[in-house]
């Protein structure tokens, strides 16, 4: 079956609140994919975003963003007054997330909500703390720590609370139980907005990929918590951080900071953690995207305390004993692997033993640095095409930036035209090709510049904040797209 659909993360939709949610906004935007015959909407993670506001660098990989709790919706079950809310000011910026407005104003509303909400607590909200209790109770202690110590990283706290001495943790839960509670309520109400809003995008005949990082934060509470599962010395920092090594694009390769996994010591227990990961997404997902999948057969190991990835090295990763062991537990099925970056034989075998579809990303097809491989002659049909990523440029600022002779080879190789539009006619490229599911960003089916890039690798200060403006996805543009899907047949089965 040939299948369509659109990346476009929730903090990217139209709000008067600063910032994308799961409002009204996100139940239209279901509208919209269905009516321009999409069968997938592609997300970036949900998980709540700390320094840099990256959501591939996160306090939990179990947990929900707050921000993306919606006020209005948190109004109409009576847990905020509309005059609680509108008359702060969430930004100047319609088109942009400003985080630093968000984290000053959010936090003082949604301690209203849950002081509503626990007043008298739903009676399905205990059950929603036992199911949880795997990963919930230590985020809520991780975050009640960090807000008691001025936000700082689990490291710098006091030894005992550091190295979680049970006394320690004791006491401290005694005394700041009010605000053990506010994150418990917190998740609830995440959890009860996604709900919602994932059944009607389901019941619109749309499905929802979520992506899954590699890789979690130091400064987290899966580190904190676990900190057995992760390469940590003796002060429990890390011995060696997670990147990529220099290539044609970066002298310096990436330097993500991220702790690196004790492979060995979770195989010793089956990989149980990463079972009981996957396992949770696959709950909250339709399907779900591993990102960085080639880390799983060779990660590249780069020494703490580094400014750059120039002296990294390779390591092996698990490898088939993890993806056997996930096979065995909550499934590959619904999974797709991210398997972009430097690969060799080895992680090219590992994803043809897995069975999961990879990925192609059809700016790449026209680098000079990449070679052939992302042609769309060269496709097999069971892969994703993408015309870009979160991490590229929109497909129009790819034009203007991308070196001019790969931008005439995708000219000439495409047949685009500015009557068509060279951002439909790269569109076009991933559509008609035998891949079996296409997804392209949003912001190129608005045919916006570089203005809209999502995120700049190995760059702070601008990423994440794209928003698109409210009445961008007309009934015009969604009769538009529809028109491609029935010519590519790549329209859902049920129309």
């Amino acid at each position: 079956m040939r299948q369509a659909g659109i990346l476009m993360h929730l903090t990217s939709l139209p709000s008067p609140w600063g910032i994308g949610t799961m409002g009204q906004a996100a139940w239209d935007f279901a509208d919209f994919l269905a009516d321009a015959g999409q069968s997938v909407w592609q997300l970036l993670p949900v998980c709540p975003t700390s320094f840099g506001d990256s959501p591939y660098q996160s306090f939990s990989a179990f947990a929900g963003n707050p921000y993306l709790i919606d006020l209005d919706t948190l109004a109409q079950e009576g847990l905020l007054q509309p005059g609680e809310f509108c008359n702060l000011n969430w930004g100047d910026t319609p088109d942009s997330v400003d985080y630093g407005v968000l984290y000053k104003q959010r936090w003082g509303v949604l301690r209203l909500a849950v002081e509503r909400l626990l007043s008298a607590p739903p009676d399905d909200y205990p059950a929603f703390c036992t199911e949880n209790a795997f990963w919930l109770e230590d985020y809520a202690c991780f975050m009640a720590l960090k807000n008691a110590h001025d936000d700082h990283p689990w490291w710098e706290w006091e030894t005992p609370l550091r190295c979680r001495k049970p006394a320690a943790l004791d006491a401290f839960r005694a005394e700041h139980s009010a605000d053990l509670d506010f994150w418990n309520g917190v998740q609830y109400l995440f959890f009860g907005q996604w709900r919602a809003f994932k059944n009607y995008v389901n019941q619109k005949g749309v499905s929802i990929i979520g992506d899954l990082p590699i890789y979690v934060a130091e400064d987290s509470a899966d580190v904190w918590s676990r900190p057995r599962q992760f390469l940590l010395g003796e002060d429990l920092r890390p011995t060696l951080v997670a990147g990529c090594p220099p290539d044609g694009f970066s002298a310096d390769g990436q330097l993500w900071g991220n702790p690196l996994f004790d492979w060995a010591f979770m195989e010793q227990n089956n990989f149980a953690w990463w079972k009981e990961r996957v396992r949770y997404q696959k709950t909250i997902y339709d399907i779900l995207r591993i990102d960085h999948f080639r880390g799983l057969d060779a990660f590249y190991a780069i020494p703490f305390g580094d400014t750059t990835a120039r002296n990294g090295s390779w390591r092996q990763g698990p490898g088939w004993k993890l993806l056997s062991a996930l096979a065995e537990g909550p499934g590959l099925d619904h999974v797709i692997a991210e398997d972009l970056g430097f690969l060799d034989h080895s992680v090219r075998e590992l994803l043809a033993r897995s069975g999961l579809p990879g990925m192609k990303v059809l700016q790449f097809a026209f680098d000079t640095r990449e070679g052939g491989d992302y042609l769309p002659h060269n496709y097999e049909r069971n892969c994703v095409v993408y015309t870009g990523t979160h991490d590229n440029d929109t497909a129009l600022g790819w034009m203007t930036s991308a070196p001019s002779a790969d931008v005439e080879t995708a000219r000439e190789y495409l047949r685009l035209t500015q009557e068509e539009g060279l951002h439909w006619g790269l569109m076009r490229g991933a559509w008609s090709s035998v891949g079996s599911l296409t997804v392209v960003q949003m912001q190129d089916v608005l045919g916006l510049g570089s203005e809209a890039r999502m995120n700049t690798p190995s760059t702070l200060g601008n990423n994440w904040r794209w928003r698109m403006l409210p009445g961008a996805a007309t009934s015009d543009l969604a009769a538009k797209l529809r028109r491609q899907m029935e010519l590519y047949q790549r329209l859902p089965a049920s129309l």
